[in-house]
C-alpha cells in the first residue's frame, strides 16, 4: 500500500485494491512520506473508507479536516461510532465520520473558548432518544477526560444528533425537527383525550416509537403498503374518538413537513390512539 497524498503526520491517504480512494490513520504515519513510498504497516490503525456517494466538496472538507485537527479528535471519533454501533445495534451512515469528526473538533474549540451552546432540545433528546444520549454522555466522558476539559450534559445531546441522524438518510435539519415533534404529538393526544401517561407503560413506549419511525417515514415518503379504504372507514367508524385525533396529527405533520400521512399511516395511528385512550379510561 503506497501513499497517495500526506495530510499530516498521522494520516494519508492511500487506494485500496479497487483503485478507491482510502484514509490510512496511524501514529506518525505520514512522518517523513511523500506520494508514492510504502505505508508501514506496522503504524496502520485505522483504514478509513469514504462512502461512494459523497460528494466531492465533503472529501475535500474532510480532508481539510484531518490535515488540521488533532489526530486524537479523529480517535474520538471513531471509538465512539464503534461504541454507538453494538450498543444501539444499528448500521450508521458513513457520513457519521465526518460530521461527528467535525462536531467533537468545533465542540472542544468552543469549550476552550469560552463559548457555550445549550441545547434546547436536551430534554426531549434525553427523554425520546434515550439510547443515542446515553452514547452521547459516554462520549462527552471520553473527551472530558482524555482533554482534561468539562464538556456539558448539552453536549451529550448534540452528539445525540449526530448518531439519530445517521440511522437514517434524513437531512441534520429534520432529524432536529423530530425529537419536539414527538412531543408537540404526545401534547396533542394529551390535551385531546384529557389523559395522564404512565411513561414506564408498554403501551406509551410503543406509541413514542411508532411516532419516531412515523416522522421518519413522512419525510421519507416511505410508508406501509396502501390500506383498502374499506380498512380505512371501518377504522374510522369503530375508532371514533381516535379518528379525531388523528385527524389533528395529520393536519400537524402537514403544517410541519409539507407532507400529507396517507390513510395507511392513519389507520395504524389510530390503534395506538385506542390503546392509550382505553388504557386511560381503564
Amino acid at each position: 500500500m503506497k501513499v497517495l497524498k500526506v495530510l499530516n503526520n498521522n494520516v494519508v491517504s492511500s487506494l485500496d485494491e479497487k483503485d478507491r480512494e482510502i484514509m490510512v490513520l496511524g501514529s506518525g504515519i505520514g512522518f517523513q512520506k511523500k506520494a508514492g513510498d510504502e505505508i508501514d504497516a506496522d503504524r496502520v490503525e485505522k483504514i478509513f473508507r469514504l462512502p461512494n456517494d459523497v460528494s466531492d466538496d465533503s472529501k475535500t472538507h474532510f480532508h481539510k479536516l484531518v490535515e488540521e485537527i488533532p489526530y486524537e479528535y479523529v480517535k474520538y471519533a471513531d471509538e465512539i461510532i464503534k461504541s454507538a454501533s453494538e450498543k444501539l445495534g444499528k448500521k450508521l451512515n458513513r457520513n457519521i465520520y465526518i460530521t461527528l469528526t467535525d462536531h467533537i473538533h468545533f465542540a472542544i474549540e468552543r469549550y476552550r473558548q469560552n463559548i457555550l451552546i445549550p441545547n434546547a432540545m436536551l430534554l426531549e433528546i434525553r427523554r425520546f432518544y434515550n439510547p443515542e444520549y446515553l452514547v452521547g454522555l459516554s462520549a462527552v466522558e471520553l473527551i472530558n477526560r482524555q482533554e482534561h476539559i468539562r464538556l456539558a450534559e448539552d453536549e451529550a445531546a448534540f452528539i445525540a444528533l449526530h448518531l439519530i441522524n445517521a440511522e437514517s438518510d434524513l437531512t441534520m435539519t429534520d432529524t432536529m425537527n423530530m425529537p419536539r415533534m414527538i412531543s408537540d404529538i404526545l401534547n396533542i393526544v394529551r390535551i385531546s383525550f384529557r389523559l395522564v401517561y404512565d411513561e414506564n407503560s408498554i403501551i406509551y413506549e410503543r406509541f413514542v416509537v411508532h411516532l419516531k419511525y412515523m416522522i421518519r417515514r413522512t419525510y421519507e415518503d416511505a410508508f406501509y403498503p396502501n390500506a383498502s379504504d374499506d380498512i380505512y372507514e371501518m377504522s374510522k367508524r369503530k375508532y371514533p374518538e381516535s379518528y379525531e385525533v388523528a385527524k389533528k396529527i395529520r393536519k400537524y405533520m402537514l403544517e410541519k413537513t409539507g407532507k400529507e400521512i396517507p390513510d395507511e399511516e392513519m389507520c395504524y395511528l389510530m390503534i395506538h390512539l385506542t390503546r392509550l385512550y382505553q388504557r386511560d379510561r381503564q
